[in-house]
């Protein structure tokens, strides 16, 4: 389905709005999903975890390193210890 097509569905009792047939065939979302939602501006955006998980990961991909985070903390704080330990003499 083109990203163009618009379809117009109503707020019903409760607040409640159906996800046209065709939407939900083209995304894949099935009964029981759960979708994740929340404002854009003016826009209400409802996606799924897998995708709202892939959004992220992109947002953070230039984060990534070949090794663990907690690995090169823990070496940070040992050498900060070592170059303390030099500067005080015993």
């Amino acid at each position: 389905m083109p990203d163009e097509e618009k379809t117009v569905v109503r707020v019903g009792p409760q607040g409640r709005v159906v996800i046209p047939a065709r939407l939900r065939a083209a995304l894949g979302v099935v009964p029981g999903d759960e979708l994740l939602a929340h404002a854009e501006g003016e826009r209400l955006v409802l996606e799924s975890r897998a995708a709202a998980g892939e959004r992220l990961h992109g947002m953070f991909a230039h984060l990534a390193t070949d090794g663990s985070i907690v690995d090169e903390l823990i070496a940070e704080r040992r050498e900060e210890a070592r170059r303390e330990d030099a500067e005080w003499p015993a």
